[in-house]
C-alpha cells in the first residue's frame, strides 16, 4: 500500500474529510506478543488528541502492572491537572468487575464477562469515550462468554465518532470481516526460541 494514498476511492456519497474521519472498528490478533501494546500506541495518539480514553481488560489478571496502565494512568492525571489530552479510564480484572480467572466456576467467570460486555455498551451508547481498548476481548469471544453476533452489531452500529480496538488471539471470522483494520502478529524470531524469558521493560 503506497504510503498516505488509498488505492481505490469507493462511490459511497462521502466527501475525502468525511472519509478521512470516518470512526474505526480495529482487530489486532495473532499468536505473537505485541497486540495489546500497539492497542495502546494508538490510545496514546488518541489521548494526545484530546479524546477520552477507556481501557477494558478482560483476562490479565489485576495484579499484574504493566507499563502501558501505569503509562496511559499517568496521561489521565495530567489531563486532570492541566487539561492537557484526554481523560483516561481503566478497567481491568477484580477491579469494578470480577473478571479474574480465580476459582469459581466457568458460569461465574461468564457472568462477569457479560457484566463487562453490557457496561461497554452503556458506554458505547452514551457515547461516553472517543477511543476504547478491548483488550484481550477475543477470548470471552471464543469461549462463549458473550455473543459474537450481538458484539459486532454493537460495534458496527456504534453511534457518533468512537474508534474501537480489539485485542486477542484467534480473533472471531465474523469480528475480523466487520472490521476496518485488522492486524495478524506472526512470530518471525523471539528470545524464547533461545531460552531467554520475559524482562522488565520489553514484556510489562
Amino acid at each position: 500500500m503506497p504510503q498516505g494514498q488509498v488505492e481505490v476511492t469507493p462511490d459511497d456519497g462521502l466527501t475525502t474529510r468525511q472519509r478521512r474521519n470516518r470512526p474505526l472498528l480495529a482487530v489486532h490478533t495473532g499468536e505473537m506478543k505485541g497486540k495489546s501494546t500497539a492497542a495502546f500506541g494508538m490510545a496514546m495518539r488518541a489521548w494526545n488528541q484530546g479524546w477520552p480514553i477507556a481501557v477494558y481488560q478482560f483476562v490479565k489478571s489485576a495484579k499484574w502492572k504493566v507499563g502501558e496502565e501505569n503509562a496511559l494512568t499517568a496521561l489521565g492525571r495530567l489531563h486532570e491537572q492541566t487539561g492537557e489530552g484526554g481523560r483516561v479510564v481503566w478497567h481491568k480484572m477484580g477491579s469494578g468487575w470480577s473478571w479474574s480467572r480465580r476459582r469459581g466456576s466457568e458460569v461465574d467467570h461468564a457472568a462477569d464477562a457479560a457484566e463487562g460486555w453490557a457496561q461497554i455498551k452503556r458506554d458505547l451508547a452514551a457515547e461516553a469515550f472517543g477511543f476504547y481498548v478491548l483488550d484481550e476481548f477475543t477470548y470471552p469471544i471464543t469461549w462463549g462468554w458473550v455473543d459474537v453476533d450481538d458484539v459486532v452489531e454493537t460495534l458496527v452500529n456504534r453511534p457518533g465518532r468512537q474508534h474501537v480496538v480489539v485485542t486477542g488471539r484467534n480473533a472471531h471470522p465474523t469480528l475480523v470481516e466487520a472490521a476496518d483494520l485488522v492486524v495478524e502478529m506472526h512470530k518471525v524470531k523471539h528470545p524464547m526460541d533461545a531460552g531467554q524469558k520475559g524482562q522488565r521493560g520489553i514484556e510489562w
